[in-house]
């Protein structure tokens, strides 16, 4: 029988973050959730029935960060899996997004989860054991029109996983980056910011992308009950991957941007070679 574990999530509102809160009560785990209104964490903490506890934090909020992580600590005694789950796409050409609307998506997708991770780091190493979960994207690996904004955020949070991975794998902490492509959650509806395509140049990429993305709202194929079950079982597994792409369109997008980038490699690594002093 696995063993029980105690989890902290963010963003647990909808999507993969309440598929898997609601998975892990099913299973006898214990749940630390957060929520951005208080009435969800009071209805959560109800839902929980003394096997987890729901907390107001806003991820772009460090004060309140570490708040709910030593609150969680206090509530569970411990906590053995971090889930880096909240956040949000913001679409539109890299020209027709606004500054400030960048600096939200980067707050959100890339200092949100690094904010917890540095409040709940001192709490792992100390237990010399641990598991990071970082839910950032296929779009995390590849790029799309329209989503350069996104992507950028994505590949960060998963450079960060990659980094901290080498960093704390002698600490006996582990670090998984999930990399999900279209799942019915609230990605591409209510969670996502668009900025039209007013520019005629880019209505051939990025204004017939968008169009895509959002006709697919809500039919994608993805299953978030069954990515939770995936997630659940990775944590109880000996030797989990650094990387796993979720999801049809992700394995293949995954295989597409790396077969890719070896065939390109192939007729430019004697120029990239030849940079060096000579031997």
């Amino acid at each position: 029988m696995a063993t029980t574990k105690n989890w902290f999530i963010t963003g647990v509102s909808s999507g993969f973050g309440a598929s898997l809160a609601d998975l892990l009560l099913e299973k006898g785990d214990k749940v630390a959730a957060t929520f951005r209104k208080q009435a969800q964490a009071d209805e959560f903490t109800k839902k929980a029935n003394g096997q987890g506890h729901g907390f107001v934090m806003e991820v772009t909020d460090e004060a309140q960060v570490k708040k709910a992580i030593a609150d969680a600590i206090s509530q569970l005694g411990h906590l053995d899996v971090i889930v880096n789950n909240a956040g949000y796409g913001s679409l539109g050409s890299i020209e027709e997004i606004d500054a400030e609307e960048v600096h939200r998506q980067f707050d959100v997708n890339v200092f949100g989860p690094l904010h917890v991770l540095r409040a709940v780091l001192p709490h792992l190493r100390e237990r010399k054991s641990g598991h990071v979960l970082n839910i950032t994207s296929i779009g995390g690996l590849k790029t799309f029109p329209g989503v350069g904004v996104y992507n950028a955020s994505k590949f960060a949070l998963e450079a960060i996983g990659e980094s901290l991975a080498q960093q704390v794998k002698p600490l006996g902490i582990k670090v998984t980056n999930i990399e999900p492509s279209g799942f019915r959650t609230e990605w591409a509806g209510s969670s996502a910011t668009y900025v039209d395509t007013n520019i005629e140049d880019y209505r051939s990429t990025v204004g017939e992308n968008l169009k895509g993305i959002q006709s697919y709202s809500g039919n994608q194929p993805g299953d978030p009950d069954r990515a939770a079950q995936i997630m659940y079982d990775l944590v109880h597994s000996d030797n989990p991957p650094l990387h796993l792409p979720l999801g049809k369109a992700a394995v293949k997008g995954a295989r597409e941007k790396f077969t890719g980038l070896l065939e390109e490699l192939a007729t430019v690594a004697e120029t990239g070679d030849s940079a060096d002093f000579p031997s």
